[in-house]
């Protein structure tokens, strides 16, 4: 397949905006907030940083030059790092075919949330059985994920410049400007309860960034830097394929240095705000009861504090969940490119007829998913020791079982037999050097395989027995 059938992006921006895109999604408008809030916020922030710049980094620089040395995809790309570990590129693919069977159904749940909210329908939102009663019923839940992988699928099929880049350079400065005010808003708070307490936006700020320290143990503490290490992995879309891809596409005078870190800082920075506008307001508004709500933080908590609200959650309801919908898009639009250009390369065919046949096959594998709470529904035990359904599992085996063994065994190809100065060499363009050579060094050939260890052996319940 030649790079004029792939596509490349036009721009530095175009390729950061696109990457930054796929990286700003669910993970950090749903995850990051309700995990900050779980593991006692400033503690989850301080090692959530580190992370990003260290492994972050690690990962998001081996994939993306990868993509753009090989000018390949992930299918064929470790092929030419080492002729036998091209199975590598193989278990990287399935990442996102598993990804894509159910991520339609979340863009459809919050596409549902944006419905309610533009209509007559906000007050229902924050009832408590808005949300259970919306999954549970077949025809609605199908219907919207419907809409939201057709969405997707027709801007990948406008393909890379006209489809993906137009889409993230309107899409990403609108996103940033919703999460901003939304955020400045929250911070306004307050709230007075019958007893005489009041509770404001500015003491939920301190809540999200001061680190608890009560009860810290070494079981704790690990849980924690788990957690935040797997909210990398959901929130820069590292070892799935997506980067390598988006890499392929990239020119050899853009300047990786500059776009990676504008990347990290971008999808970090997106996450922060997500968690200020969201922690401080279920602060306000349901005190630290709100913290524990976990997964269904937006879907259930944060409706019922719009509604709080008054009139004013009518404005900032529609316009939070819109800017969750544009997220979803377009971390979703990147999953199902990736899927797109890796069978453009092995079956050499045309980016139309491949995004017709491979969306035959993911509105009905979304469909059954979003059915796996109403007519498919059926508890499923997981490793971890908890219980889920069809969604779950398929969000378990990629994120939480894959993806931690592909970043394992990426290092160890990297670091330890193609060599660190593999990828080094790609930074290498128009006198650039790698900026952050010795960390990457350091990172790759001793403790990213150690803590993907550690990651992987969790998800398979060895520290559960």
């Amino acid at each position: 397949m030649s790079k004029k059938t792939a596509g490349t992006f036009s721009s530095q921006l175009g390729f950061v905006l696109a990457a930054a895109g796929s990286a700003v999604g669910v993970g950090n408008i749903w995850r990051f907030p309700y995990l900050a809030a779980k593991d006692g916020g400033g503690l989850f922030l301080i090692i959530y940083l580190i992370l990003v710049f260290t492994f972050g980094y690690t990962l998001l620089a081996s994939d993306i030059a990868i993509g753009r040395k090989t000018q390949k995809n992930s299918l064929r790309a470790y092929r030419l790092l080492h002729p036998k570990w091209n199975f590598l590129g193989i278990l990287t693919f399935i990442v996102p075919l598993i990804i894509m069977t159910y991520y339609a159904v979340i863009g459809g749940w919050i596409l549902r949330y944006v419905a309610a909210y533009c209509t007559n329908e906000g007050a229902a939102c924050a009832e408590a059985d808005f949300f259970p009663h919306f999954i549970s019923n077949p025809a609605s839940s199908a219907a919207y994920s419907i809409i939201f992988l057709a969405l997707t699928v027709f801007i990948v099929y406008k393909g890379v410049e006209s489809g993906i880049e137009r889409c993230s350079k309107i899409v990403m400065p609108l996103l940033l400007f919703i999460v901003i005010a939304i955020a400045l808003y929250s911070l306004t708070l307050k709230r007075s309860d019958s007893d005489g307490t009041v509770r404001s936006g500015i003491q939920g700020l301190f809540f999200y960034i001061k680190p608890d320290l009560r009860q810290l143990n070494p079981k704790r503490f690990l849980q924690i830097l788990l957690d935040a290490m797997s909210q990398l992995f959901f929130s820069l879309s590292v070892s799935m394929g997506i980067m390598i891809t988006y890499g392929s596409y990239v020119k050899k005078d853009v300047n990786l240095n500059k776009s990676i870190a504008q990347i990290e800082w971008f999808d970090t920075a997106v996450a922060l705000l997500a968690g200020l506008m969201i922690i401080p307001a279920i602060y306000v508004f349901k005190g630290m009861d709100g913290m524990q709500s976990g997964p269904s933080l937006i879907f259930v908590a944060l409706p019922q504090v719009f509604a709080s609200m008054g009139k004013i959650g009518l404005l900032v309801a529609p316009a939070f969940f819109i800017m969750a919908a544009f997220a979803a898009l377009t971390s979703c639009i990147s999953v199902l490119e990736t899927i797109v250009a890796n069978f453009m390369e092995l079956l050499h065919t045309s980016r139309k007829r491949t995004c017709i046949g491979v969306s035959a096959f993911y509105f009905p594998a979304s469909v059954i998913i979003a059915l796996g709470y109403s007519l498919f529904y059926v508890d499923i035990p997981l490793p971890n020791g908890s219980i889920g359904q069809l969604l779950d599992l398929m969000d378990y085996i990629s994120n939480s079982l894959l993806m931690p063994f592909i970043a394992l065994l990426s290092s160890i190809l990297i670091g330890s037999i193609v060599g660190y100065q593999w990828i080094a060499e790609e930074f290498c363009h128009n006198g650039c050097k790698m900026a952050r050579k010795h960390v990457y060094a350091f990172m790759i050939r001793f403790v990213t395989p150690v803590v993907m260890c550690i990651l992987f052996l969790q998800a398979v319940g060895l520290f559960n027995k």
